[in-house]
């Protein structure tokens, strides 16, 4: 038996890095996935890694978008008949700068993305069927939301407010509903390159565990939070930092 034999996850941001696999996670434990991602070409490449459409549908559109969200949980609902995980994974991330320096307008933007859109997705799939049905959420958040992070401070506020979001939200929805969040820090996706591209080794070298993380490693952690494994745990952030937080204060 696996943990999510019967089960159907939407994942949002999932047609590469940490959304793909913790959507192949779900899928090799049993589950059902509906995954979306902005473009449909990627996401067609996805469903098919995922095993097609006997066990993944993709969906194309803006997580922000509000007639997007409607397309998914109605085709979801048609498709495999219930949500019962939804993994908020969608994130962006457009400013590498000081926060003094960003304008409102991309500031507004990656709320929007990162907070707002997650807040209606979770709104979304309650009405449909969580409210009545119960359910599983996990928000992925950001190391960069628990400490000062340079260059993206707008992006590690946005998290910072998922984080509190997903506090929020485990309070409300209980006992039905579990809402938890991990909090990853640098993981090699495309999203990240940034980070880590011109001096990978030297980024590393800052974590005990001797590594920069995996998506592999996130969507584990996805799993058991969306899993009964986690059945008495809500309103809990994982951080996943390959021991990248024990250096602090350490000269």
């Amino acid at each position: 038996m696996g943990r999510f034999d019967g089960k159907v996850a939407i994942v949002t941001g999932a047609s590469r890095g940490i959304g793909l696999a913790a959507a192949q996670r779900i899928v090799d434990e049993g589950g059902k996935v509906v995954i979306t991602a902005r473009k449909p070409e990627p996401l067609d490449k996805a469903v098919a890694e995922l095993g097609g459409p006997a066990d993944a549908l993709g969906i194309a559109g803006k997580a922000h978008d509000a007639e997007h969200r409607a397309d998914v949980i109605e085709r979801t609902l048609a498709t495999f008949g219930r949500i019962d995980v939804l993994v908020n994974n969608t994130g962006t991330n457009p400013i590498f700068d000081a926060v003094v320096n960003v304008e409102p307008a991309a500031m507004a933007k990656i709320f929007e993305i990162n907070v707002i859109a997650a807040a209606s997705w979770v709104s979304a799939a309650y009405h449909a069927w969580m409210k009545d049905n119960g359910g599983s959420v996990v928000n992925v958040a950001s190391l960069a939301g628990q400490h000062p992070s340079p260059g993206i401070g707008i992006y590690g506020a946005s998290k910072a407010a998922l984080i509190n979001l997903t506090y929020q939200l485990a309070y409300e929805l209980a006992p039905g509903i579990r809402v938890n969040a991990v909090a990853p820090a640098v993981v090699k996706t495309r999203f990240a390159t940034a980070l880590y591209a011109d001096n990978e080794e030297e980024v590393a070298s800052g974590y005990p565990l001797g590594r920069l993380g995996a998506p592999e490693d996130i969507a584990a952690a996805i799993a058991y939070l969306a899993s009964e494994d986690a059945a008495w745990v809500t309103g809990q952030v994982h951080t996943l930092d390959g021991g990248r937080t024990l250096s602090a204060g350490v000269e």
